[in-house]
């Protein structure tokens, strides 16, 4: 080893630093040959071959992918390595026009791997970035991001909110983190996003509060709207439903089986200056809705579920999920109809979303063409050498 290490080293059997030598970000368990003892879930690690050439730098992980690599060098990591990433995504966002855009104050800055980041989200809203860890290496460097956020001057934040604790839960870690600022306190009322309000509740919402990345598609209902009845389907806090009535849909019916996420629809509804007694917003079970669901009904359906298939053993029951949701809507969307239907499911790839839709228009004997094909927005990066990092799919139908 020509260079001494910065930390505890792991090293990987012979041959298998070559998709680290292609920059690919994971290390799985059964490419290492050895590790120093005593490392921990969350350690910062230095990954070498088996003649001992440092390869990278990373966070440790107590799941199959054994390392996730934060860079292919012997570097330290502190908030002077986050502080030039985050200035660096940045970049990127500005160049955008999504940083002191009039129209649109809210975006996601750090997307995990996809900015060099692997583990770590950081969405901003308004004058607040909301931070969630998903890996224990970044949830114990959460004071270091704190830190770098606000050295970020371009950023201009009051306050930096942590949103961990539901990832760490899922890991079994929930002593481990706490959410809460790290920085300043709450201060907006709502944010902009295309010029509609919308209230965000990043301390008890889902995620960080809203789905950032159905932005660029709200946009496009908003455009496709106009005089149409539009069931939003899976809608959460109603953020299609705001943007169709922006568009002159004649009428939005938003449906969603959490009580708090219609509250928070019914709210933005009336914010944005549209009656909630003539677009009714309702908790439901959707499966139960779309088979009491009367054909003709609605012009226009937007189908945003949450991810049916999490994880690859989930995969099956996911893709009948998807394929009933989808064969509803086609056989009762009137003549004419627009439907918009997404996958989030990482476990489920572009060409079998397809596929399963396809499935959906032949059980319901309509005649159905895509007239656009979707995926996640420019502020939700794809990283070339994690292609894994290509999570949302979507489909516009038209439906004859």
């Amino acid at each position: 080893m020509s260079e001494e290490a910065l930390y505890p080293i792991i090293t990987l059997k012979r041959g298998k630093e070559v998709a680290i030598r292609r920059f690919h970000p994971w290390v799985f368990s059964g490419a290492i040959e050895k590790a120093d003892e005593g490392l921990h879930a969350g350690d910062t690690v230095t990954v070498t071959d088996i003649d001992g050439n440092i390869l990278g730098t990373g966070f440790c992980e107590a799941d199959s992918i054994a390392v996730k690599m934060l860079c292919f060098e012997n570097r330290k990591i502190d908030e002077w390595f986050f502080l030039d990433r985050i200035g660096k995504a940045f970049g990127i966002r500005r160049a955008m026009g999504l940083t002191d855009n009039p129209h649109t104050n809210c975006y996601r800055l750090i997307h995990s791997e996809g900015d060099g980041l692997a583990g770590l989200i950081i969405d901003i809203y308004g004058k607040t970035a909301v931070v969630q860890a998903q890996s224990e290496g970044m949830c114990l460097h959460l004071k270091e991001i704190a830190r770098a956020l606000k050295l970020q001057p371009d950023l201009k934040l009051e306050a930096v909110y942590n949103k961990s604790s539901e990832a760490m839960q899922r890991m079994g870690k929930e002593d481990l983190i706490e959410d809460g600022y790290l920085l300043g306190d709450k201060t907006e009322d709502f944010v902009l996003e295309n010029d509609s309000k919308f209230i965000v509740d990043w301390e008890n919402g889902q995620k960080t509060g809203f789905f950032l990345d159905q932005r660029e598609h709200r946009e496009m209902v908003r455009k496709m709207a106009k005089d149409k009845r539009v069931l939003n389907a899976f809608s959460y806090t109603g953020g299609f439903s705001v943007t169709a009535l922006k568009g002159g849909a004649k009428s939005v019916v938003t449906v969603d089986a959490s009580k708090r996420a219609i509250a928070a629809a019914e709210a933005n509804l009336e914010l944005n200056g549209f009656s909630k007694e003539d677009n009714p917003c309702l908790v439901a079970d959707m499966k139960e809705y779309l088979q009491e669901m009367k054909p003709d009904s609605f012009d226009l359906i937007i189908l945003d579920p949450p991810a049916f298939a999490k994880r690859h053993q989930d995969r099956h029951k996911g893709l009948q999920g998807y394929r009933y949701i989808n064969e509803e809507a086609i056989r009762k969307i009137a003549k004419g109809g627009i439907i918009f239907t997404f996958s989030c499911s990482q476990a489920v790839d572009r060409g079998t979303f397809q596929g399963i839709v396809t499935a959906a228009a032949i059980e319901a004997k309509r005649n159905v063409r895509i007239i656009d094909q979707l995926s996640q927005p420019d502020d939700h990066p794809i990283n070339i050498f994690h292609p894994e990092g290509a999570y949302l799919k979507g489909l516009v139908l038209y439906v004859e």
